[in-house]
């Protein structure tokens, strides 16, 4: 069977800050604006790019090159280390703005953000009243990627991308994808950029698929892209037109397959939320070291990051795990499972300090990590807490509050000291870099 394409009114925006840490660096710097600049997590040669600016795109340096690799293409090229502040700061301002068009806004990660209009609909005053044209250098033009009658959602879009200029910055620039879905949405703000603005409807789909690689669509990667092509399937379009039942149980083999055929006509996909099992924090270390303390001292750092996100998830932990990785490529993996379930940091990193000095090696370490698993919920265990635990539980929020609100580490133990400039704060990849 073969769903027709869905032709509701497009009511979801993806918006995408473009070469976020790279721009706001500019942003910050008038100097660097203009310039090929990358930032690294380390601005050493072997240093990992996070954020290349548009300027070095446009010369082929990428995301997760090395800072040597860049340097081969542009030897002059500005190599700056992550300012994690910053960047939660433009987050916040940009959350501000878009909350006043919706209440429904829900941040994807630091840089990225989606306005579901689903049950907000603009003032009638916000409405286009008249069909519009794109005016380029004087000649009328007509852009495949917007309607020629206006959608009340791109005079917003319009609207969002001009305040972010000029109340975050005249330097930061976003693409922003409007569509049926979140999926289609998501695929406006990538295939036009930088400051893109692509209105999917179904007046326009199979234009835009026409243009696009399977690769462009979010989900689809080589192995993806690989399984669809022994099937015959090599195009967007030929995905398009895919019958559900072959996709379902031909191609794909599960439910996945009639997902695939639902959000590519436009159609939200409700997707089973699974129950969180675990949460876990990584370190990389630059200047790698055999010195437990210093090494406690991280890994106390990192229970501190994953305690937080526990908490917030309203979770206690029975189980905790310790990674550790030896430059000579040998590792540290021991994890333990213990009868009682705790949720402070102090307590979480007591048992994670006991696995660690049972078992560390006298070698200097690479990489550390901590994971808490076997998850209960805090509601289920309340009423069989004791009264010192409940008051260990009410100290641990409450410094959690004056670390979230006045900065990483306000309040920390004696471990943390003069260890500031040897544990860098980073900004995680997705949801974990805004917290959960």
């Amino acid at each position: 069977m073969i769903y027709p394409i869905n032709t509701s009114s497009p009511k979801i925006m993806h918006i995408d800050l473009n070469s976020c840490f790279a721009t706001i660096e500019q942003q910050a710097n008038p100097h660097l604006r203009g310039k090929p600049i990358v930032v690294a997590a380390y601005t050493t040669d072997s240093g990992c790019i996070l954020s290349p600016s548009i300027e070095a795109k446009r010369l082929g340096i990428k995301t997760g090159m090395r800072v040597f690799e860049a340097k081969l293409i542009c030897p002059n090229i500005t190599v700056k280390f992550p300012d994690p502040d910053k960047y939660r700061d433009v987050h916040k301002k940009f959350m501000s703005i878009f909350k006043e068009y919706s209440p429904d806004v829900v941040a994807k990660s630091i840089d990225e953000a989606v306005i579901d209009f689903t049950t907000y609909m603009p003032r009638k005053s916000e409405k286009a009243k008249e069909r519009k044209r794109e005016v380029t250098n004087n000649q009328i033009s007509f852009s495949p990627f917007l309607p020629f009658s206006l959608s009340p959602l791109i005079k917003i879009a319009r609207e969002i991308k001009s305040r972010l200029r000029r109340e975050v910055g005249e330097w930061i620039s976003a693409s922003v994808g409007i569509g049926m879905n979140r999926f289609l949405a998501k695929l406006g703000a990538s295939i036009q950029k930088p400051d893109g603005l692509v209105y999917i409807d179904s007046s326009n789909l199979l234009e835009i698929y026409r243009r696009i690689k399977l690769l462009d669509f979010c989900g689809i990667n080589i192995r993806t892209q690989t399984r669809l092509a022994a099937y015959g399937i090599t195009t967007p379009l030929q995905f398009f037109h895919a019958d559900s039942h072959f996709l379902h149980k031909v191609v794909f083999k599960s439910i996945v397959g009639f997902h695939w055929h639902l959000e590519i006509r436009g159609f939200e996909v409700t997707r089973r939320e699974y129950d969180r099992k675990s949460y876990g924090q990584q370190y990389s270390i630059k200047n790698k070291t055999d010195d437990p303390r210093e090494l406690l001292s991280i890994l106390y750092r990192l229970t501190e990051k994953m305690g937080r996100r526990l908490r917030r998830a309203k979770f206690m932990a029975n189980g905790i795990h310790v990674g550790c990785m030896y430059v000579d490529r040998t590792y540290l993996h021991e994890g333990k499972s213990y009868q009682s379930a705790v949720y402070t940091t102090h307590d979480l990193f007591k048992r994670a300090k006991d696995i660690f000095l049972s078992h560390f090696q006298n070698k200097k370490a690479s990489l550390i990590s901590v994971t808490s698993f076997n998850l209960v919920s805090v509601s289920v265990l309340q009423q069989e807490l004791f009264r010192d635990s409940t008051k260990k539980m009410i100290v641990a929020d409450a410094m959690d509050r004056i670390n979230n609100r006045y900065g990483e580490y306000t309040i920390g133990p004696a471990l943390m000291l003069n260890m500031k400039n040897k544990i860098y704060d980073r900004i995680a990849f997705g949801r974990s870099a805004i917290g959960e």
